[in-house]
């Protein structure tokens, strides 16, 4: 897994990614000392209110930064967003107002949601062998659960030596030293597709993805992944120290063992998306968190706890980790960008329904019931992905578009054209089609 880091390109926007990851984990250390401090017993309000504020960031920024920034320098947007979550992150220690921090981290939050999908549409253009692009992404799987495991560590031992707001400095570092990380490579140029209104280029990987059978499926996944994921990030604190008597200490062990089990899966992912159809893994995975989910409304000790979390956590990274392959397969270079846009904010619109859900739930009707309900959500998700995701997806063959209705995106863009097929698509096993090819990348299921 580790080969793909002798590309140099994407060593250093790996290495980007993982220390603007250990920033933000200790933002996160530090946001909540903060809340703490200026609110008291009502820091839980505030941190809840700072986290819908950030989905709804995710949800209604990407899709726009997107289309306003898909004809622009990819490098010079990525460093300059990262300089703005920069100067967001030196601003917060100074803050003496609840509101400041809401405002603040909607302006950092909405910074990334115009960074994160267009960092990710670049990755499979530096990695186009789809064997080191899977090495990739469950690389970046790993450097999500390493920063889970490192940056409360980490902050912890800073806290001994310095005051919680230093803390921010170390996200200032992060940001900083990512915009050098990105400066000191060349990134492919974005390739613009042709002009368009702002309503379509807003739209259009929102309609794209909807209108690709694979990807409602995947959103169907993601679902199930945001059910038992909110389960385990809002209700670990409550189980351990409510209903099992423990203290904070058993609750980092437990969302260490969560992180645990997905760190055991994006090592291997690669060899089993080698043997088996994505679906097939996705949907296994997405299976296994709604089983553990409902099991864990019978969890009957902490010890108990501990294996399950881990079985939950792999779950958790098989489900969604290959997603970026499919993005990848479902576009076109110039679409690709719009496409993770998508993804982005659809994936955290199911965060943004499942996370208050798991928690308000648990607090109005108990922990079991929450997880009963959280674990249909869950079987939900997966029911769906099984029916709009066809079992019959060889992502290898092409199909023709005859099957498609009249308002589906690309019947309306080739009619436009006066023509109806794409110039060129290349199948997952690197066959290239005929000019003449009456297929579609965005649909070839």
């Amino acid at each position: 897994m580790l080969a793909v880091l002798k590309n140099r390109a994407y060593r250093h926007l790996f290495a980007a990614q993982v220390i603007a990851l250990v920033g933000t984990g200790l933002m996160t250390v530090a946001l909540g000392l903060l809340a703490y401090e200026l609110a008291g017993a009502d820091a839980g309000a505030v941190l809840g209110t700072a986290l819908a504020i950030k989905m709804v960031a995710y949800v209604g920024i990407a899709p726009i930064a997107q289309a306003f920034s898909d004809r622009l320098p990819r490098r010079s947007l990525l460093v300059a967003l990262d300089l703005v979550r920069a100067a967001v992150a030196l601003c917060l220690p100074f803050v003496t107002e609840v509101w400041q921090i809401y405002v603040l981290i909607f302006v950092l939050q909405a910074a990334s949601a115009g960074f994160t999908p267009t960092f990710q549409a670049t990755i499979p253009e530096i990695l186009p062998n789809e064997a080191d692009y899977t090495k990739a992404l469950s690389l970046s799987r790993l450097a999500y659960d390493l920063e889970s495991l490192i940056s409360p560590v980490l902050a912890a031992a800073l806290l001994t030596v310095i005051s919680f707001h230093n803390l921010f400095a170390g996200t200032v570092l992060g940001f900083l030293v990512s915009a050098a990380l990105v400066v000191s490579v060349a990134l492919p140029a974005s390739i613009p597709g042709p002009r368009r209104g702002i309503w379509e280029r807003t739209t259009r990987g929102i309609r794209l993805y909807l209108a690709t059978p694979r990807l409602r499926g995947l959103l169907a996944i993601s679902l199930a992944v945001s059910a038992a994921g909110a389960m385990v990030i809002v209700n670990t604190v409550v189980l351990v120290k409510a209903r099992f008597g423990l203290g904070e200490a058993e609750v980092a062990w437990a969302l260490a063992a969560f992180g645990g089990g997905s760190m055991i899966a994006a090592f291997v992912l690669p060899g089993l998306l080698d043997r088996l159809a994505d679906r097939l893994v996705m949907v296994t995975g997405a299976a296994v968190l709604v089983i553990g989910t409902a099991i864990g409304a019978l969890v009957p000790s902490y010890i108990a706890l501990l294996p399950l979390w881990v079985v939950i956590g792999f779950g958790y990274s098989v489900a969604q980790t290959p997603s970026g392959r499919l993005l990848r397969r479902s576009a076109h270079a110039e679409d690709r960008p719009a496409m993770f846009a998508a993804q982005f904010a659809l994936s955290h619109a199911c965060w943004l329904v499942c996370y208050p859900l798991a928690g308000r739930f648990g607090a109005a009707f108990g922990l079991q019931p929450t997880f009963t309900l959280m674990s249909l959500i869950g079987l939900a998700g997966v029911v769906l992905a099984l029916r709009l995701w066809p079992a019959s997806d060889p992502s290898n063959i092409a199909h023709d578009h005859h099957d498609l209705s009249p308002d589906h995106p690309h019947m309306r863009e080739h009619a436009d054209r006066g023509r109806h097929q794409h110039p060129l698509i290349i199948d997952d096993l690197h066959t290239e089609w005929p000019r003449a090819s009456r297929h579609c990348v965005h649909c070839r299921t």
